[in-house]
């Protein structure tokens, strides 16, 4: 059964936001969500997940390269969360390393801070379905 997921590049300042589908196993740069307060702008959030529809929401998890916990892990982890508890949607987590970078490098750098992170929610959604064994 093909399912939509969401994938979320989560920061204090701004979220880029993805979407995909199991059937395709691609991943598609939706739009970047400002922050209000550093909070989510879940109005924003509340019309993405209405007009999709997703069956899982994925959320990228900042580690260092060594793979251990930074202080952004431990937010980006209280955000998948509160997206679960919200929305009753399963949350998968995706590792993120380097994703922001990758995103800046694949816009040709120069790009804003929110084409950047529209970008790097796309590659962690895309990494997070390759791992699915959807590529």
């Amino acid at each position: 059964m093909p399912q939509t997921l969401l994938g979320f590049d989560y920061g204090r300042l701004r979220t880029g936001v993805a979407v995909g589908q199991t059937l395709t196993g691609t991943a598609t740069a939706l739009v970047t969500l400002q922050s209000r307060h550093h909070k989510p702008d879940w109005d924003g959030i509340d019309r993405l997940i209405r007009e999709w529809q997703p069956d899982g929401l994925v959320v990228g998890i900042p580690v260092h390269m060594d793979g251990t916990e930074q202080e952004m892990t431990k937010t980006a982890r209280k955000f998948g969360g509160q997206l679960k508890a919200r929305y009753n949607l399963p949350v998968y987590e995706a590792d993120e390393r380097l994703s922001s970078a990758e995103a800046e490098q694949n816009l040709g750098g120069g790009q804003d801070k929110a084409a950047i992170d529209r970008e790097a929610a796309r590659l962690i959604l895309q990494a997070w379905l390759n791992e699915q064994g959807m590529e």
